[in-house]
């Protein structure tokens, strides 16, 4: 078999893919790999202006995208939204996600509630109204961010940590659920990647020194290193993948 025969098999050209907030960081990253692949690609988060910008440079870019307001804390809301666009959506990339360092005793019913609201409820009423879409077409593919923290202990992190565990839990249950529905559901772990969410960290020079020396491949993520994983999970190449969390991290939890 020559490479030129399995390249077909990663192309997502013909397929619609959306992406839960898509208007910066990972999931503008993903976005456009997805766009590069050949998706069309809808991006949603609650800035229309946001989108609407991130969307004009795919789209100048030579991809096809176009923006969708979705308030995750908001699962009443997702049907309607699907609806407004008629959203006929092969591809889910659930990558949302908030997150406030806090030490546990600290911890307050309001903060606990907004990252599991966002991080875990939303993304399950998500992925479940993206896949009766699915399952009405025939099937697709759904990609749930998770996080190192589904793995290992963050100190300050109870709340966003259990969330990403539970993610990796709701991963593999409905990959067995849906795979009848013809919909496979796989998970990806970032390791340490600079975003919004965690710049504050990499402000510390003595911080960024520990944590490259405990990375086998000596340095941070790009956003770019987690483009073909996403594409490929999403992509018939991996067509017989589904229930699997992909961790994206240099090497890290293998070292320890």
């Amino acid at each position: 078999m020559t490479t030129s025969s399995l390249l077909p098999s990663f192309s997502l050209a013909g397929k619609c893919a959306l992406v839960t907030g898509g208007s910066r960081g990972i999931g503008q990253a993903l976005a456009t790999g997805l766009a590069q692949a050949g998706a069309s690609v809808v991006i949603c988060g609650r800035e229309l202006s946001t989108l609407e910008a991130v969307a004009n440079t795919i789209i100048a870019q030579g991809g096809e995208c176009r923006p969708m307001l979705l308030d995750m804390t908001r699962p009443d809301s997702f049907s309607a939204a699907f609806e407004a666009i008629n959203l006929d959506v092969d591809i889910l990339i659930n990558n949302a996600g908030t997150e406030q360092l806090c030490p546990s005793f600290d911890v307050d019913e309001a903060l606990w509630d907004r990252i599991m609201d966002t991080n875990l409820k939303g993304a399950f009423f998500c992925a479940q109204t993206a896949a009766k879409r699915m399952a009405a077409r025939g099937g697709g593919s759904i990609l749930n961010l998770c996080s190192l923290t589904s793995e290992v202990g963050v100190p300050g992190a109870a709340a966003y940590g259990a969330s990403k565990s539970a993610m990796v839990g709701l991963t593999h249950t409905l990959a067995t659920e849906w795979a009848s529905q013809g919909i496979r559901v796989n998970g990806m772990g970032p390791g340490y990647f600079q975003t919004e969410l965690t710049a504050e960290f990499y402000h510390d020079a003595q911080w960024c020194a520990s944590m490259r020396a405990k990375i086998p491949l000596g340095r941070f993520g790009r956003l770019e290193d987690l483009v073909g994983a996403a594409v490929f999970l999403s992509s018939p190449a991996a067509a017989y993948i589904t229930g699997q969390v992909l961790y994206i991290d240099g090497g890290f939890l293998a070292s320890i």
